[in-house]
């Protein structure tokens, strides 16, 4: 991810945006791609979640000019992950996305089953503290490759941000 340092713009929040012409994605149930998913670290699930709710898989890089403009940060729940998240919005509120790209929110994939740890769980609240936090629960379908099914339950806020299509 970039993270050059010139002014930018400020970082807002808001809704899903729509974006006419964009290509279908590739899951048959995902809605039209209206988002570009980026990941804060390698291993963040930004391919699987792309797989399962529709959008552009940006990988670790800020989308190209001919990928959505609204932006999805992607991370995982173990320090390593959560570490990264704060960096990259700074990186983003201090301009160095490429013009045009909006940051909507931050989504926390798990990285094993069960509860977090208490002190995890306060990273996650400070990260909440400047930008919205989606959640996705763990998945064992998802560990395995199958990713055929609906997004998984607990993840309600995610699949209406991102117009997942029942």
């Amino acid at each position: 991810m970039r993270t050059e340092t010139r002014q930018g713009p400020e970082i807002w929040i808001r809704g899903p945006v729509t974006a006419p012409g964009l290509p279908e994605p590739t899951h048959p149930r995902a809605s039209s791609r209206r988002f570009s998913w980026v990941g804060t670290h390698g291993g963040a699930g930004v391919s699987t979640l792309a797989a399962v709710y529709g959008g552009h898989d940006s990988g670790r890089a800020w989308p190209g000019p001919d990928a959505p403009r609204s932006v999805l940060l992607v991370a995982r729940t173990h320090a390593a992950g959560l570490d990264t998240v704060l960096p990259a919005v700074e990186a983003f509120r201090r301009g160095g996305a490429p013009r045009g790209v909006d940051l909507d929110a931050v989504v926390l994939v798990p990285d094993a089953p069960g509860r977090l740890p208490r002190p995890l769980a306060q990273r996650i609240r400070l990260i909440e503290q400047v930008i919205g936090v989606y959640r996705v629960p763990w998945v064992s379908e998802w560990r395995l490759g199958d990713l055929s099914g609906r997004p998984p339950r607990g993840a309600e806020p995610l699949a209406r941000l991102t117009g997942w299509a029942r």
